[in-house]
């Protein structure tokens, strides 16, 4: 099982991380983030909630990653996820709000 912990520039995602007992963990962040991570693989750079297309973008994401669940840890992130709940669950993947 994949897992997607969003803002990753934040300490609760790293709490979070450590609080989940699964090898497979994956940080993300529409915001800045330091490009020797991303290139290694360990973060992603997440599309940006102002984006029409957030919902969809990061459905594409999760697919292409094989993301079986996303926790959404900015509000603004959680509220659009939670417009899309449903077409998340459709493929499989759960969203999980708040830490």
């Amino acid at each position: 099982m994949s897992i997607l912990i969003t803002s990753a520039n934040s300490a609760a995602a790293y709490q979070l991380k450590s609080k989940l007992f699964t090898g497979d963990i994956i940080l993300g962040d529409y915001e800045a983030l330091p490009d020797l991570m991303i290139k290694s693989g360990k973060m992603l750079r997440l599309p940006d909630p102002k984006s029409a297309s957030y919902s969809h973008q990061m459905l594409t994401l999760c697919l292409d990653k094989v993301i079986d669940e996303v926790y959404a840890l900015r509000d603004e992130e959680a509220s659009l996820l939670r417009e899309a709940e449903q077409l998340f669950f459709e493929y499989g993947i759960k969203i999980i709000y708040g830490n």
